[in-house]
C-alpha cells in the first residue's frame, strides 16, 4: 500500500525550518479555507538591492494538516532569497512538485500556502506606498 504522504511531506510537517512569525515583518498575508478549517499565516522581510526587491526572510504559522503545514514548509524554502516578482511566479504545482506529490483531496493546501504568499506580497507594497 502506498503511504498516503511523501517522505517530504512528513519531514517538512515534523521539521519545518520556516515556523515562527517575523515581529518586524514588511507584509503580512493570511489566509483561510472555512471547508477545511486550514488557517495560515505569511511573514516577509523584504530587503532593496541594486533596485531589486529580494525576500530576505519568511517564516509562517499555519494551524492545520500534515499537508497544510508543509505546504507552507516548502513555500518558504522556495521563496527565499528570491526576488518579489519570482516569488509570485511560485504556483502550487511547484510546492506539489517539491514536496513529491499530494493526495488529491489535499492539493488544496499548495493552494492556501501560494495565496498566503501573494498576500504577504500585496500588503508589503501596501505598506511601501505610504
Amino acid at each position: 500500500m502506498k503511504p498516503y504522504y511523501s517522505k517530504q511531506v512528513i519531514e517538512h510537517f515534523l521539521h519545518p525550518k520556516n515556523l515562527g512569525k517575523l515581529k518586524d515583518a514588511d507584509g503580512v498575508g493570511k489566509v483561510g479555507n472555512p471547508a477545511c478549517g486550514d488557517v495560515m499565516e505569511l511573514f516577509i522581510k523584504v530587503e532593496k538591492k541594486n533596485s531589486k526587491e529580494i525576500i530576505k526572510d519568511i517564516k509562517f504559522y499555519t494551524l492545520g494538516c500534515a499537508a497544510a503545514i508543509a505546504t507552507s514548509d516548502m513555500a518558504c524554502e522556495l521563496v527565499k532569497g528570491k526576488t518579489i516578482q519570482e516569488a509570485l511566479e511560485i504556483n502550487y504545482q511547484d510546492i506539489v512538485g517539491e514536496l513529491g506529490d499530494l493526495p488529491p483531496i489535499k492539493i488544496h493546501c499548495s493552494v492556501l500556502a501560494r495565496e498566503g504568499l501573494k498576500a504577504a506580497v500585496e500588503d508589503y507594497r501596501k505598506k511601501s506606498k505610504k
